[in-house]
């Protein structure tokens, strides 16, 4: 237990040292924001954060559909078995590559922003 509070109090102490240091950092160039720009970014959140819960959701939705019929048509011939079952995993990963490029777009929506240049300007 008095491991975890040291490692916790230290990590405190470094996360202080390094936000010192960007802080600073920023304040070498002047960060003007335009008016709506944070409504802008709030909205920005908020549709990235959407989108991974729709895309999650039906990710899973259609992962399960399709493990359901994959068991059904096995148990309706068992012969076919191995063959449903190689075609059900690499639809799977098709299903959950969509999914992890949805989950790119949302971060690519948050950090890299292609939108943000009519909103901030740096003086």
């Amino acid at each position: 237990m008095k491991r975890n509070t040291l490692s916790i109090g230290l990590l405190m102490l470094l996360a202080g040292i390094a936000y010192s240091e960007s802080e600073t950092a920023q304040t070498a160039g002047k960060v003007i924001l335009a008016p709506g720009s944070a409504e802008y970014f709030s909205k920005s959140v908020m549709m990235a954060a959407l989108g991974l819960a729709i895309v999650g959701a039906m990710g899973a939705f259609g992962q399960s559909w399709a493990i359901q019929r994959a068991l059904e048509g096995m148990a309706r011939q068992p012969e076919a078995g191995g063959k449903l079952q190689i075609s059900m995993i690499i639809g799977l990963a098709f299903i959950e590559s969509l999914v992890l490029f949805m989950f790119l777009v949302c971060f690519m929506i948050l950090y890299m922003n292609p939108f943000a240049k009519y909103f901030v300007q740096v003086a």
